[in-house]
Formats: structure tokens, C-alpha cells, sequence
């Protein structure tokens, strides 16, 4: 590669004869990270041309989890029998979100991945970086914070489905 090449911006068929050579003995099959990428190229090779076209679509996708699952805890949605836990939020942003780029398999794995989310008290201490601030107070400066992050994360939607580079498959 030369200084101009940079890995993410090289086309994928180049790219990934090299990655899976250099990674694994003669054979060997890839591991499960490059025949991701491999499926996701080959649905589409002229939009997923190179490694980073497939980065900014599943990073926008976790853009939309983030959010989704900050405006839930900011409406109060709750599991009454259980309101310090946030499995209701990640739930609920997850099934906005992720879920229909998930196959089953993944889909079990998120549900079992729950058990181990932190508690609410425990997640907004960690958003207001240990400052002592009430629930109350921090959940008012995310809401503040999603106005723009909503605003943004809504134009970077609109302007992927008008350039028809909506993701259309599954993990």
C-alpha cells in the first residue's frame, strides 16, 4: 500500500484476498469478521466498494440505537416492577434499530446480553461523569443533547434512503 492507499478506501475485491491470506494458513477458512464482510459485499459490490462504504452504514445504525435508546429513558419508559433497570430502553432501541439486521442467532445473543446491562442509577452516574447531579437533572441535559443529535441522525437517514444505501441484510 502507498502512503495515498489507505486500507478502508481500497475496493474491497482487492482488500479482502489479502487480509484473508495474510491471516490464515493454507486451508483454513476465513473467520466469521471477513465472511461478513465478504456477504455484505457481494449484496451489493457497487455500493459496498470499499470496507469504510460498509463502516458508515452500520455506524449510522448504531447511531439510531444510541439515540433511540437515550429518548426512552429520557419519556420514563420503564419495567414497573424492576425501574432501575434498563432493559426496557435497550429493548426497545434495539428492536427500532438493530433487530431486523440480526438473524436469530444474534437476536438470542442481545436478549441474553441484557442480564448483564447496568443498572440506570449506575448508567446516568456514568453519563454525568460522577458529577452529583439528581436523575432528574441529568436525564434534562440528554434530552437537551437529542435535539440535535435526533435533528442529525434524522438528515443522515433521510439523505441514505435517497441514495438508495439503506442496509438489506442480516448478521
Amino acid at each position: 500500500l502507498s502512503k495515498r492507499d489507505q486500507p478502508g478506501q481500497l475496493p474491497l475485491p482487492a482488500l479482502l484476498p489479502g487480509l484473508v491470506e495474510d491471516s490464515f494458513s493454507q486451508g483454513e477458512t476465513p473467520c466469521a469478521p471477513f465472511q461478513k464482510i465478504k456477504a455484505v459485499y457481494d449484496t451489493n459490490p457497487a455500493k459496498f466498494r470499499t470496507l469504510q462504504n460498509i463502516l458508515e452504514v452500520e455506524k449510522e445504525i448504531g447511531l439510531r440505537f444510541i439515540q433511540v435508546f437515550l429518548q426512552s429513558l429520557c419519556d420514563g419508559e420503564r419495567d414497573e416492577n424492576h425501574p432501575n433497570l434498563i432493559r426496557v430502553n435497550a429493548t426497545k432501541a434495539y428492536e427500532m434499530a438493530l433487530k431486523k439486521y440480526h438473524g436469530w442467532i444474534v437476536q438470542k445473543i442481545f436478549q441474553a446480553a441484557l442480564y448483564a446491562a447496568p443498572y440506570k442509577s449506575d448508567f446516568l452516574k456514568a453519563l454525568s461523569k460522577g458529577q452529583n447531579v439528581t436523575e432528574e437533572e441529568c436525564l434534562e441535559k440528554v434530552r437537551l443533547f437529542l435535539v440535535n443529535y435526533t435533528a442529525t441522525i434524522d438528515v443522515i437517514y433521510e439523505m441514505y434512503t435517497k441514495m438508495n444505501a439503506e442496509l438489506n441484510y442480516k448478521v
